[in-house]
């Protein structure tokens, strides 16, 4: 039996499932029951819920092609207890293939890990990266949040001003990422391209659009599945456009 994928990796991967589940429910209950306090709506607590999981599904499709990215080399079950658990995408797949490669393996995840040793080290290579938030948090989260708490006390409109550049800095890295953001040359795609250009275009028209349609009387309830919709339709052109585009366009890379 393959050690990656043996009946221990399993237990291990429906434990961590399991806990994270139970965690999710918790925060989620507790969550409710503070709305209900503030006065908040049972129809809007239940609208945040709905448009909440529905701006998951991109995310979590982006997280199973990693899974399915890094399940060549590590197996399936490693790959789905790091991506159920605290993480980031780019940094998994960059660290398990470093990690590959300093052993040696110089085709990275394009092939299989059949060493114990190297698997060991790509397990904990990925996962040290992503301890030492849950380390800084709490003792320094309380400090953080009060002196936020502080400046908007002292000054609303600089807070907002704040947020609004914080928004603006995310939404600006991912379009410098879809224009000019360099790949890894192993991996068809990663890099910034004809097709990630496109995708891009596509996600902005169908903002637009739905932003539009949402101040329609009677389907105001569309605004706050906008983005997540958006993000849906563009990832659907993306895998249309990979279908019938010829293959020298549709894989064209500026920064591969």
């Amino acid at each position: 039996m393959d050690f990656k994928e043996s009946g221990f990796m399993y237990l291990l991967g429906g434990l961590v499932v399991v806990f994270i589940t139970a965690q999710s429910l918790f925060f989620m209950r507790k969550a409710w029951s503070h709305g209900k306090e503030l006065g908040l709506s049972s129809a809007m607590l239940k609208k945040t819920v709905a448009s909440s999981i529905l701006f998951t599904v991109a995310p979590a499709l982006a997280i199973l092609a990693t899974v399915i990215t890094i399940a060549g080399a590590l197996g399936l079950v490693l790959p789905w207890i790091r991506l159920s658990m605290i993480g980031n995408i780019g940094y998994e797949v960059t660290a398990a293939h470093s990690t590959l490669e300093s052993f040696g393996i110089l085709g990275g995840l394009n092939l299989e890990v059949k060493d114990k040793t190297v698997f060991a080290a790509a397990a904990w290579v990925m996962t040290i990266g992503s301890v030492m938030p849950l380390l800084l948090l709490p003792l320094f989260l309380k400090k953080i949040q009060n002196k936020i708490g502080k400046t908007v006390t002292a000054n609303a409109k600089w807070a907002d001003l704040m947020a609004a550049a914080a928004f603006i800095g995310l939404i600006a890295a991912f379009i410098a990422r879809a224009i000019a953001g360099a790949g890894d040359k192993n991996i068809v795609g990663d890099g910034a391209g004809f097709l990630s250009v496109c995708t891009l275009i596509s996600a902005m028209l169908f903002m637009l659009a739905l932003q539009r349609l949402s101040k329609i009387p009677h389907i105001e309830w569309l605004e706050p599945f906008a983005m997540p919709l958006s993000m849906l339709l563009a990832m659907g052109v993306a895998m249309l456009l990979a279908q019938i585009l010829p293959q020298n366009l549709a894989t064209l890379e500026w920064r591969g």
